[in-house]
This record gives structure tokens, C-alpha cells and sequence, in this order.
């Protein structure tokens, strides 16, 4: 097997820091993580931009202030880090006991002291990802159950926070952009909407056709909706029209993504 230069490099960065440091498994999904912990700091210096008093500002989710999405954002990397527990004892840990209970917890977490909350935010990201690095080649494909019943390897919950982290950074309403997202990471964001939509056997009649590449047809008879494939991924994503055209003139109702 050849040696790439980035093997090097990280073989050589492993020898400087030692036999203390340490790594992710090799079985870990290393494109998921890199994204999650790309997203997790792209999250905190948005968060770092807003002033305390700015928190109590609407976020860009209906009904939600900045202050919910924090709490959202931070109690969810501890909902993931239960699914960790669960893939690494057996012992079945579920990310919230119902919804009512995930409701509350949000609802509650808003009310924290600002301090309170950006470190609910910082210290959750840092357990999560911490229980990733630790978590043994043998758990990474440990079944859990998703808040929404779904089974699924505990390797997902990569996915999943990279989801929250990149798209909850917009909700933030403080100049993020899907156009500063990694282009690999939109691709995957736009496939994970569709891969929703027909898991769920949404009804959805809409041509996707994002610039320079083949159009996306779903269903029979449906609008066309154009744009360069940030400004669409926005779009799917319940986050603005901007930047995209409807041929009709008028945008469909969009089902929701996940």
C-alpha cells in the first residue's frame, strides 16, 4: 500500500506528540468527524461574535431565540454522547427520555445565565468528541436508536452532528453562510435531505437544478428550482430563497428534512 503525503504527515505528528497522545480508531469515520469538528469551531466563533445581550435576539427558526439554538446545540452533543455510552457498554442509553422531556430541556437550558450557556455549549462539544476519540474499533458499529426511532450504527452520530452544528450555525442569524461551507459537506447535506424525503415517502415534485451540475428530478410535473448548490442546500434546508429561482414563480412548500 503506498504512502500519501498526508500519512506522512500524520505519522510524523504522532511521533512528536508521543506515546501519550492520543487518536480516533481507525475504524472511526474520519470524513464525519473532520466535518462535526470543522462545524463544532465554525459554530463557536459565530456564538463568539454575538454579545450576551444579543442571545435574547430571534434566531432564524420560528418562535426560537438565539438562546434556544445554544441550548439545542449544547444539549444535543450530550444526547449523542448517551448514544456513545450505549454503543460502548451495551447497556441501552437513549438521547432523551421522550420529546416532551427534549422540549424542556431546550426550553429550560434558554433561560441559563449567558456564561451558563456558552459553556453548556463548549463543555458538551468537548465530552462528545472526547467519547469519539476514546470509543474502541469494536463499538463503531454498535446499533443505537436515533431520537426519531430509526437504528442505526453508532458511526452515525458523526453525521448527525455535523447536521446540527453547520445548519445550526445559520440559525444563528449573524452572517454564517452556507456559501463558507466545505463543498464536499453541501454535496452530502443536499443527499441527506433527499435520502429523508424518500425514507419518509414525502410527496415531493420538485426538479433541482444546481449550476454546472446534472438537475436532481423528484416526483412527476414538479417546479424547477435553480441556484448555485449552496443557496439550494439553504433552501432544502428550511433556511431562505436567497440566491435561488423558482421557474414557476412561486417556491414549493417543502416537506421537513429530518
Amino acid at each position: 500500500m503506498s504512502v500519501t503525503t498526508e500519512d506522512a504527515a500524520r505519522a510524523a505528528l504522532r511521533e512528536r506528540q508521543g506515546p501519550g497522545a492520543r487518536y480516533d480508531s481507525p475504524h472511526a469515520p474520519a470524513r464525519e468527524l473532520l466535518w462535526a469538528r470543522r462545524g463544532t469551531a465554525y459554530f463557536a466563533r459565530k456564538l463568539g461574535e454575538l454579545s450576551d445581550a444579543e442571545l435574547d435576539e430571534p434566531s432564524l427558526l420560528p418562535g426560537w431565540s438565539r438562546r434556544h439554538v445554544l441550548a439545542h446545540v449544547g444539549y444535543n452533543a450530550r444526547a449523542l454522547t448517551r448514544l456513545l455510552t450505549w454503543a460502548r457498554t451495551g447497556a441501552e442509553t437513549p438521547m432523551y427520555a421522550s420529546a416532551e422531556q427534549r422540549q424542556a430541556e431546550i426550553d429550560s437550558g434558554a433561560t441559563l445565565p449567558a456564561r451558563a450557556l456558552r459553556s453548556l455549549v463548549a463543555h458538551a462539544a468537548a465530552h462528545l468528541d472526547t467519547e469519539w476519540r476514546d470509543l474502541p474499533d469494536t463499538s463503531w458499529d454498535a446499533e443505537v436508536r436515533t431520537a426519531l426511532g430509526r437504528l442505526v450504527p453508532v458511526r452515525e452520530t458523526a453525521w448527525m452532528r455535523t447536521r446540527e452544528v453547520w445548519v445550526h450555525a445559520l440559525d444563528l442569524a449573524n452572517g454564517a453562510t452556507t456559501r463558507e461551507f466545505p463543498g464536499d459537506l453541501l454535496g452530502e447535506l443536499l443527499a441527506d435531505v433527499l435520502r429523508g424525503w424518500r425514507r419518509r415517502q414525502e410527496p415531493v415534485h420538485l426538479v433541482l437544478a444546481p449550476t454546472g451540475r446534472a438537475p436532481v428530478v423528484l416526483g412527476e410535473g414538479g417546479t424547477t428550482v435553480s441556484g448555485d448548490l449552496p443557496d439550494l442546500v439553504r433552501w432544502v434546508t428550511g433556511r431562505g430563497t436567497t440566491g435561488v429561482a423558482a421557474e414557476s414563480g412561486e417556491f414549493p412548500a417543502l416537506p421537513r428534512w429530518f
